[in-house]
């Protein structure tokens, strides 16, 4: 059988896209780890499915490299724009992810997507804890384009905060009031990734904290991005929007194996 596939990135994120609305794509781990491997798949920091929502305009369902689920921010740009390009959705849309209902809408190729509210961004001994729908530890540096990324990100991925699952690894540099650059180590991609949707925004709100002040803009080595938010006086994260571009990049199709070739 022969599926169709889209490729989508968002600020060097990128992804592999398909419209399983008719529920015909096998969520079979090792096939999507196969597909998003960059040697001998399509190659992508993960795959998203879009399917139907008895109530919502649509299911986001994504996975990453390594078959693992979480939310991711980039990703859920893509999928809304993607969902525009199916003709799902026009200019708005909600739609159910990893972590919950979101809203989103489109002005120009830009999407702007309502995160989950943050109850709380905690301090650590050796940086702070935030979990924007995906688990992040942020750690603040100077001189970031000389920071070891890959070899501090993955010792620092196993950090118990988290239990076993381990983190994301953040670094972020203040550059001005309202400005930062962050650079990410993604477990389940097990590399430093161009940009991290989930992970700006937990950037951005430990930046808070430092009196960087809302809208903050935000460097990432795939180019920048926006994000927003309201802080409560108990702490507590709303109205966080993640606001950045959404590109269809290429499309193709490919054989899915048969169940047996799978097993």
């Amino acid at each position: 059988m022969q599926v169709q596939f889209y490729k989508y990135q968002a600020t060097g994120n990128d992804f592999i896209m398909i419209d399983n609305r008719e529920q015909f794509f096998p969520k079979d781990l090792s096939l999507i780890s196969r597909l998003c491997h960059r040697k001998f798949g399509i190659g992508s920091d993960g795959l998203i499915l879009i399917e139907n929502h008895s109530e919502l305009d649509f299911n986001m369902i994504f996975y990453n490299p390594d078959g693992s689920q979480s939310l991711c921010g980039n990703g859920s740009r893509c999928a809304v724009n993607f969902a525009k390009f199916l003709g799902i959705i026009t200019d708005r849309t909600s739609f159910m992810a990893y972590d919950g209902l979101h809203t989103a809408e489109i002005t120009d190729g830009i999407v702007k997507l309502r995160m989950s509210d943050v109850q709380n961004v905690m301090s650590l001994e050796d940086g702070m804890f935030v979990d924007t729908g995906s688990p992040h530890l942020i750690r603040f540096v100077k001189g970031i384009e000389q920071c070891a990324v890959v070899e501090q990100g993955k010792i620092l991925r196993d950090h118990k905060i988290n239990g076993d699952s381990g983190v994301n690894v953040n670094f972020v540099e203040i550059l001005g009031e309202s400005e930062i650059s962050v650079r990410t180590y993604e477990r389940g991609v097990e590399n430093e990734t161009l940009s991290c949707g989930t992970g700006v925004t937990a950037a951005a709100l430990s930046a808070a904290a430092k009196k960087v002040s809302s809208p903050v803009s935000i460097r990432t080595k795939g180019g920048e991005l926006q994000v927003c938010f309201s802080k409560k006086e108990d702490g507590r994260y709303t109205d966080i929007h993640l606001i950045g571009p959404a590109v269809h990049v290429f499309e193709g199709t490919l054989p899915l194996p048969s169940d047996k070739a799978r097993k």
